[in-house]
């Protein structure tokens, strides 16, 4: 019986275990709009992205003295960077002589369930509608 007992309580552990791995995943996963570790790198660096704009939309408003469209940033040379978007995003500048909003926006047919991104002067990356 005392084997059985031991089998029992070994059994009972891991499927608190399990339920606690899954859950805490399914939390992970909601939180921030990404399931796969991969998605959560395409995240991270379309947020690496905004943040690369808008210190490019800094450096040119204090050499220009207003915000500039993404054409103007890659011609100036406050940003190198070349391309429209990543993995499922696509980034749009709407610029103005005194703010800027740059926006990720997910292409929902390449990746369901996922957000969008904004950044604007405050230098803070928040989900946008």
């Amino acid at each position: 019986m005392r084997g059985a007992g031991a089998v029992v309580g070994l059994l009972v552990a891991v499927l608190i275990g399990a339920f606690t791995y899954k859950l805490y995943f399914e939390k992970s996963a909601a939180a921030g709009g990404t399931s796969t570790p991969a998605q959560t790198i395409d995240v991270t660096g379309v947020k690496m992205d905004l943040l690369a704009i808008a210190q490019a939309e800094r450096a040119y408003q204090a050499q220009y003295g207003s915000y500039g469209s993404t054409d103007d940033l890659v011609s100036s040379g406050a940003m190198s960077l070349r391309k429209s978007g990543r993995d499922g995003y696509t980034y749009d500048v709407n610029a103005s002589t005194d703010s800027f909003q740059a926006v990720a926006h997910c292409v929902s047919d390449a990746r369901p369930g996922c957000v969008n991104y904004s950044i604007d002067p405050t230098m803070t990356v928040q989900t946008a509608p």
